[in-house]
């Protein structure tokens, strides 16, 4: 304390002994729990959640639409490149998931899916459910919860 009062004295200003000044965002920012996502935190989850259903939706279609769709989100789970911010590796950092980790499911589930019969392309659920009211919740639903209208 007192080289600290020595070295203040010696530069002859005060600036160091100044307040620092927080804003209430800044303050509140580290007092929000997980059940809120900043603004393009929600984006990025609305990025990957499209990306996945693209993957799964066209992953046997034969159609050339549906494999350029296919191709073009394989491609994004499959870059290593996190140098801009929507890239697969930068989305799933920012939202606290494991690229390698997800990018296995990904592939192990490709691996096991038939050959389509037809053209037929399936509905594929998200396993994400907005809460109501909260525009800023994403929760899993619960196994054998029926969805509410």
């Amino acid at each position: 304390m007192e080289s600290q009062a020595r070295v203040i004295e010696a530069t002859g200003t005060g600036a160091e002994l100044a307040p620092e000044t927080v804003l209430p965002s800044q303050f509140f920012d580290r007092l929000q729990g997980d059940s809120s996502l900043q603004p393009e935190k929600r984006l990025m989850l609305a990025v990957l959640e499209d990306a996945v259903g693209t993957f799964q939706k066209y992953v046997n279609v034969r159609s050339r639409h549906g494999r350029r769709l296919f191709s073009e989100a394989e491609e994004w789970f499959a870059s290593h490149d996190g140098d801009w911010p929507f890239a697969f590796v930068s989305v799933c950092q920012a939202l606290g998931l494991e690229a390698d980790y997800l990018r296995a499911g990904l592939w192990r589930w490709r691996d096991r899916q038939p050959l389509p019969v037809g053209d037929e392309t399936k509905v594929v659920r998200f396993p994400f459910r907005r809460v109501n009211g909260s525009r800023h919740s994403v929760t899993g639903r619960p196994v054998g919860l029926r969805r509410s209208a």
